[in-house]
């Protein structure tokens, strides 16, 4: 062994003791750099961070906290899924919101701690505050690099980590069930399990926790928490263009959309995707100031309804100047069926906003997507999982916090007849691919959308789009039993009533399990 290959086989071993000397470990550590009593870092470290509230506007704490993070010198990776939880020890109290971020700094451990009590500070937490009690903000140090950290104001891992739902529930989500950095690794061996951070997230109960023992996974919208997981949404398409497959020309005046609106919501429809912008195969693009004229009237209308009360208004955009009005006027959601790829400004436009995105798989552009090279897969679900994971990635780093993020694998869209038969039998299997890269990103909530496309109506010699809704009934029937969250459709009032039906056919399978 010679002596580089010693000196890190010695570091190896020193950086799992414990942490009680910041100026003694800064001699042994190459990282480190020491001068005096102040303490730089070379490298940054990774680190993972919990957040919690339950006072004010919680949702708004939690945007401002990452953005006083950045400020101080933490640059925020990955996100987790949001959960609402309820209080523990002091139980009279409003409900949490949880969540936790990974993010890499230069700031030192003891660093970092006083910048996040500096922050919780600036965000009206009070030092002397009741111990277990209403917070607007609660930052931990859940993990710092590869060190144990144990001192008169820090020890690290969180003492109680392994035995709060609220915490692991979030941290599993900042991982892959594929081992992503040596970094990762040595955070699953402070579990002192075989399996890591999962083996002892499954011995609290895991994933059966979730929706049960006061806990919920959510996704913001508005000032709204909204659980995907409590039953299928029905998002109804009102396409304003001439030229959509299914019922271009119909909706183009405000008046015809109204009224379509108001049947949609009168056969139970729960968000209305507005599209100003056809995406069928081979679709001409037309200019930025056409489609907000198509799209704005139409949106302000429908937002100003009092029949639109507790309803949500998606639109269907991959324009981001588009996406910038919609959202001004109004918009619950921004639906990108090129999640990104063909706007270099939509991230930032999303990220600056507080709207969920849907990342939808595409490959090229409308006019492109059925071209050869774009139908080339070896394994669709598998090769569909990556490259949404990669956009979804892509809309993070730039911004978008995952807990914001919804996927659709993009039936009909880059895909032959058989390509969206695998889909729509494979959704597990897309959720499960994605984990291995992101759990986060296998926990969000899915949309599929065949409604009255193609493969439909070859498959059942229907060369009418208005003639295939019982297909269409059917597919979405066995994708809402593989795990969808979202259907969207044209016929509102039958996908209503196979949403409901297999709602209850869930709910009967889990009292039966019980």
């Amino acid at each position: 062994m010679d002596k580089d290959e010693t000196f890190e086989s010695f570091f190896n071993s020193f950086s799992l003791m414990p942490y009680k000397n910041v100026n003694f470990f800064l001699v042994c550590n190459s990282d480190f750099a020491s001068s005096g009593t102040a303490t730089t870092l070379k490298t940054e470290q990774e680190v993972a961070i919990a957040l919690g509230s339950n006072v004010g506007n919680r949702m708004r704490n939690f945007k401002e906290a990452l953005r006083l993070m950045k400020n101080y010198g933490i640059r925020i990776t990955r996100h987790s899924c949001l959960y609402e939880t309820e209080p523990v020890h002091v139980t009279d109290q409003p409900k949490f919101l949880n969540a936790a971020v990974r993010g890499v700094t230069k700031l030192d451990p003891h660093e970092l701690l006083t910048v996040l009590k500096k922050i919780e500070r600036e965000m009206g937490r009070e030092d002397n505050g009741i111990r277990y009690g209403p917070r607007p903000l609660d930052l931990d140090i859940l993990f710092y690099g590869k060190l144990r950290i144990t001192s008169e104001k820090l020890i690290i891992p969180h003492e109680r980590i392994w035995e709060r739902p609220f915490v692991l529930a979030p941290l599993v989500d900042l991982l892959g069930s594929d081992n992503d950095d040596h970094t990762v690794s040595h955070w699953h061996s402070l579990s002192m399990l075989q399996g890591g951070i999962f083996e002892a997230w499954e011995k609290l109960g895991g994933e059966s926790l979730i929706g049960n023992n006061g806990i919920q996974r959510v996704l913001p919208i508005g000032d709204q928490l909204w659980d995907f997981s409590k039953k299928t949404y029905v998002m109804g398409i009102l396409n304003l263009t001439p030229d959509s497959f299914s019922d271009g020309g119909k909706f183009q005046s405000i008046d015809s959309a109204v009224s379509r609106v108001r049947s949609m919501i009168t056969e139970g429809v729960d968000i209305i995707d507005i599209g100003a912008q056809s995406t069928r195969p081979m679709a001409s693009r037309i200019s930025t100031q056409e489609e907000i004229d198509r799209l704005i009237p139409v949106l302000k209308v429908l937002r100003g309804m009092q029949e639109m009360k507790g309803k949500l208004i998606s639109v269907d955009t991959f324009n981001s100047e588009v996406a910038l009005e919609a959202i001004s006027n109004g918009a619950d959601i921004l639906n990108d069926v090129s999640a990104g790829s063909l706007d270099p400004n939509m991230y930032k436009v999303v990220a600056d906003s507080d709207v969920p995105y849907m990342v939808m798989h595409m490959r090229g552009d409308p006019c492109t997507m059925q071209n050869k090279e774009n139908l080339q897969y070896d394994d669709v679900c598998k090769d569909v999982a990556s490259e949404l994971c990669l956009r979804a990635r892509d809309a993070e780093i730039s911004g978008i916090p995952a807990w914001r993020i919804m996927i659709d694998p993009g039936i009909g869209f880059s895909k032959r007849t058989d390509h969206n038969l695998d889909i729509i039998m494979g959704l597990r299997r897309i959720r499960e691919e994605m984990a291995k890269k992101s759990i986060v990103l296998s926990h969000a909530p899915m949309l599929i959308g065949p409604s009255r496309k193609r493969f439909l109506g070859d498959i059942c010699d229907r060369p009418e789009a208005s003639e295939r809704d019982s297909a269409t009934v059917a597919c979405v029937t066995a994708g809402i039993l593989g795990g969808a969250n979202i259907i969207r459709v044209h016929n509102v009032r039958d996908n209503v009533d196979a949403a409901r039906l297999c709602d209850a056919m869930m709910r009967r399978k889990c009292q039966m399990d019980d």
